[in-house]
């Protein structure tokens, strides 16, 4: 019978930093190269558009990776964006300590696996309430939402569609917006 070691909060510490980005879903850690141009164009394009809302809607803060998102000592992660509410900003300390209202990650080849498979999960689990997924390739975003400890895909926002929330009331993102001239 074989000892299962599960990765900690405090073991992602003791590594040194070499750019890659280091994540730990239930003890597992999973390991991805940092991001290439195309993520981080369509990162900052849906930034932007955030940023553009909240300053009219101060309704909470954006945060953009890297950052922890502890939920637990043996499950952290490093959402793409972040975004917390006024009234959850308590779980923002040293790290983001506790579930943010609204994760966003952009697909890459080397990440849309976990994207999609173990880390959908545990933002569910830790009742993340709103989970979005942005795909270069598909040029959509899907936007899923909690029920129960799991997620329901609420809709896919293609190319030519505006994204909406009820999350941000009177919030519009043009998917072209974000996909083009990358």
């Amino acid at each position: 019978m074989g000892i299962s070691t599960k990765f900690t909060h405090a073991d992602l510490l003791a590594i040194p930093d070499d750019g890659k980005r280091r994540e730990i879903v239930d003890g597992e850690m999973i390991v991805s190269p940092s991001p290439k141009f195309r993520h981080q164009f369509v990162s900052i394009r849906i930034a932007a558009a955030l940023l553009r809302y909240l300053a009219e809607h101060p309704l909470g803060l954006l945060l953009l990776a890297p950052l922890d998102v502890i939920f637990g000592e043996v499950d952290v992660l490093e959402p793409d964006l972040i975004f917390v509410l006024n009234e959850h900003r308590s779980i923002l300390q040293d790290w983001v300590r506790g579930a943010p209202d609204l994760v966003i990650e952009i697909l890459s080849p080397t990440t849309a696996a976990n994207d999609r498979g173990p880390k959908l999960k545990a933002y569910a689990r830790f009742g993340v309430p709103e989970y979005w997924i942005a795909d270069p390739d598909a040029k959509t975003i899907e936007v899923y939402r909690l029920s129960r400890q799991t997620y329901q895909l609420a809709q896919v926002f293609g190319e030519y569609d505006a994204l909406t929330s009820t999350l941000l009331p009177g919030f519009t993102l043009s998917v072209a917006d974000v996909f083009h001239s990358e």
